[in-house]
């Protein structure tokens, strides 16, 4: 797997989405801006979330591409958005938004590291609270370790 999977310019701050779509927008592009996918993968991920929710559950949702989209995929790669306002993520809430794009099957163990950070509640609690983009990487340091 690539080594960075998350760059530090890759994580960001925001005040609020105006939208599910708009969240979805936001982290595709970061990963458009990182070279990691194509213009296009943008809009399979918005399909995806058309068919099925990416919600997971403590405040995490992980929008990404379809199948169909894997083509569009450059490199493998994250997208972290922490949104201070939830995010009305149908009818749930999301305050963590995590694009991601895997080359072949490598979003499978991409998904299950960040699926192990977000399933210990001080681990969120601690992405909750941290106060930079930069605390907030050093929180992710382990979905950069192969």
């Amino acid at each position: 797997m690539t080594d960075q999977i998350l760059s530090p310019g890759d994580v960001r701050l925001a005040p609020a989405a105006a939208s599910r779509e708009e969240a979805i927008r936001a982290a595709g592009a970061i990963l458009v801006e990182a070279g990691a996918v194509r213009p296009e993968y943008v809009d399979s991920m918005l399909e995806r979330e058309g068919s099925v929710s990416t919600y997971m559950g403590n405040w995490l949702a992980i929008p990404h591409g379809t199948n169909d989209a894997k083509d569009q995929i450059l490199r493998s790669a994250l997208s972290f958005i922490r949104y201070d306002e939830p995010v009305d993520w149908g009818g749930e809430q999301a305050r963590f938004v995590v694009g991601i794009a895997g080359i072949g099957d490598e979003h499978l163990e991409i998904l299950s590291k960040i699926a192990m950070i977000f399933s210990d509640e001080d681990e969120v609690a601690r992405l909750l609270a941290a106060g930079s983009s930069d605390e907030l990487v050093a929180l992710l340091s382990e979905v950069n370790e192969s």
